[in-house]
């Protein structure tokens, strides 16, 4: 049938005349060519239907399904965000009760708030660097030995700083319990192709309902995604019912054909992309290790190595550790941006986030490695020991917040005012209070504000960290009287 994009540019050559949407007509003469317009179709005679796949789209589905070895794919273009509300939606009724890791991305919170679903959190212990480790196994098994009404069990693997839980171990309880797994693996699209951690990508390791976001770590553009089935406990007419409402009606064509080409480059040249890439990663972290005041987290995770079976790490997430220098994770990161024109994905209190994919040329790396070098010896020379303020507060134990009313109840509860956060303690908010990115809530709505979350408020504003909430007032909170 041949490639999307080879039919959609000949489509535009034969010159048909679009009295249709979309309104730019691809009348590039008006618009130029800087933008893909004359590429840019609404669904018509000869390209398929995204939400009913026949022809051409269910081609590239099937890519998809034997790229990763799943039951069935379904292409997403709204990222893997819609994929979770749909995911979720599909595998629980209202009012269920379900297993959440409490660092989930916020879009498995809105899944929650929209079917007024019961969560029981799994709490991450975090590490000395304030970065969220696995879920604990033996957590699982006794939360859902304790509520035998838990209908789905939602894990997020990997985590946004690369740190992958032992989903097979996650599955085999859970199915034990006769409860499906849902794993937003939103940034590990590309793990199935890296030996070392192909076990425990989440297909591989039997998960039910997987999600992916294929622009994050593969060669796709923004919000491109795929949401891969398999097993018993899952229904294609559900996913199916729940994507025509979470996912627009109106899907890009573009990005349906970028889906296409990045499982093309996969498929056709990923073995030699990969083995050079992991070369690439190799040759990063072997240099790294000279460096005396910045810390690479995966030269530490190779040096303190332990026996334990759970932990996985994705070496492509690049956490540079600030812990041991008078800056923070977001002032390495200013200076990365304003200095040498690199630009990191995220930052934090104790650590930068670097993201690296197949598309990193050995010069993106030494770029970057170049660049740590010259600050890790300003740092050096400095010869300073500075005692941070934030120390103060580093060590606090975050505890997992008291649930007073459900996320639903609270967001619909009419008796409220905003306050100050400082003067919170004890008040229930009625809104998320995020740390953004990633997007993993200190406070979900219905939960008691603790003091401890407010000096952690303190905390990440100390260091430039950027505090969001729902109503976006912050430092004023929305809470319920």
């Amino acid at each position: 049938m041949g490639k999307l994009e080879e039919k959609l540019e000949n489509y535009f050559n034969e010159n048909y005349l679009p009295m249709h949407m979309p309104g730019h007509k691809r009348n590039i003469n008006l618009l130029g060519e800087k933008l893909p317009y004359k590429i840019d179709i609404t669904e018509i005679d000869g390209f398929d239907d995204l939400h009913h796949a026949t022809g051409m789209i269910k081609d590239i589905e099937e890519k998809a399904k034997r790229l990763y070895g799943s039951k069935r794919s379904f292409l997403l273009v709204n990222g893997s965000t819609c994929g979770i509300l749909a995911g979720i939606r599909a595998m629980t009724k209202y009012g269920d009760k379900v297993l959440v890791a409490r660092n989930s991305h916020k879009s498995v919170y809105n899944a929650i708030e929209i079917n007024n679903l019961n969560p029981i959190y799994l709490l991450p212990k975090i590490d000395k660097y304030g970065i969220d480790k696995n879920i604990d196994i033996n957590d699982i098994k006794e939360k859902l030995e304790n509520n035998k009404d838990i209908k789905l069990v939602i894990i997020i693997s990997p985590t946004y700083e690369g740190v992958i839980s032992d989903i097979k171990k996650v599955v085999e309880i859970s199915h034990k319990y006769n409860v499906p797994v849902l794993v937003d693996e939103a940034h590990g699209a590309h793990l199935k192709f890296i030996n070392k951690l192909s076990e425990n990508e989440a297909i591989n390791a039997g998960a039910d309902i997987v999600i992916q976001s294929l622009h994050k770590t593969l060669p796709a553009l923004t919000g491109t995604a795929v949401l891969h089935i398999q097993g018993e406990y899952v229904k294609k007419e559900n996913i199916e019912r729940e994507l025509s409402i979470f996912e627009t009606s109106s899907p890009s064509y573009i990005l349906i054909s970028s889906i296409e080409e990045c499982l093309d480059i996969v498929k056709d040249k990923g073995e030699e992309l990969f083995k050079n890439y992991e070369e690439n990663l190799k040759y990063f972290y072997k240099e790294t290790k000279k460096l005396k005041k910045l810390k690479i987290l995966g030269n530490k995770i190779l040096e303190e190595k332990t026996n334990n079976e759970d932990e996985y790490y994705d070496f492509g997430k690049i956490v540079v550790l600030t812990n041991n220098c008078k800056i923070t994770g977001k002032e390495l990161s200013d200076i990365l941006r304003t200095d040498y024109k690199i630009e990191l994905e995220m930052s934090s209190i104790n650590y930068a986030l670097a993201m690296t994919s197949i598309c990193d040329t050995k010069e993106n790396f030494d770029r970057l490695l170049q660049a740590l070098i010259e600050i890790d010896e300003k740092l050096e020379k400095e010869k300073v020991k500075i005692v941070k303020e934030i120390e103060k507060t580093r060590k606090i134990e975050i505890k997992l917040p008291k649930k007073e009313i459900g996320i639903l109840d609270a967001i619909n509860n009419e008796n409220i005012e905003f306050l100050d956060y400082n003067k919170l303690e004890g008040r229930i908010s009625k809104e998320y209070i995020w740390v953004y990115p990633p997007g993993i809530p200190l406070i979900t709505p219905g939960e008691e504000i603790s003091i401890e979350t407010i000096d952690k408020i303190k905390e990440f504003l100390q260091a430039g960290i950027e505090i969001r909430t729902t109503n976006n007032k912050f430092p004023k909170i929305e809470i319920i009287k």
